[in-house]
């Protein structure tokens, strides 16, 4: 037997090339005895992992509804208290707001106190909802309850 009649054994530059004139013409190897074959697709497509792009869509796809799910809701509630006490919610504001309630959910929060600045929010932590706001000068002998939990931002 011609040592080089066996695919493993012929060397990475002798493929299609300087082997001998009896060697047969490359071909895939032989799957192991007793491994299971796939059968081929027949739209051509490569095999993806369960759970990869063709499954459910995209990565942009599943970033973009994770980026969706992260983001603070305000009820119509929080939004009317907002605008009638006048409280500002610029970028910094609704970061920190958001990192608040981030933190207060590491910690198994339900419904959390988020002070930012002087402004009070009481969050829905499950549905990231906010569900009223409370600037500094009403805060005076204001109680806050059904909170299980406090996160100064």
């Amino acid at each position: 037997m011609n040592p080089i009649s066996n695919p493993a054994l012929i060397p990475p530059g002798a493929v299609g090339g300087s082997a001998s004139p009896s060697a047969p013409a490359s071909r895939p190897a032989a799957p192991a005895p007793g491994a299971a074959r796939k059968p081929a697709r027949a739209d051509g497509a490569a095999d993806r992992p369960a759970g990869a792009a063709g499954a459910g869509g995209s990565f942009t796809d599943a970033l973009s509804r994770a980026h969706e799910s992260s983001r603070l809701q305000f009820s119509k509630h929080a939004l009317a208290r907002v605008q009638r006490r006048g409280i500002e919610l610029g970028a910094n504001t609704l970061g920190r707001l958001a990192q608040g309630v981030d933190r207060a959910a590491s910690k198994g929060s339900r419904d959390s106190l988020v002070l930012v600045d002087g402004t009070a929010f009481v969050v829905s932590v499950n549905n990231r909802t906010v569900i009223t706001a409370v600037g500094s000068e009403h805060m005076k002998d204001n109680v806050f309850t059904n909170i299980d939990s406090a996160v100064i931002a």
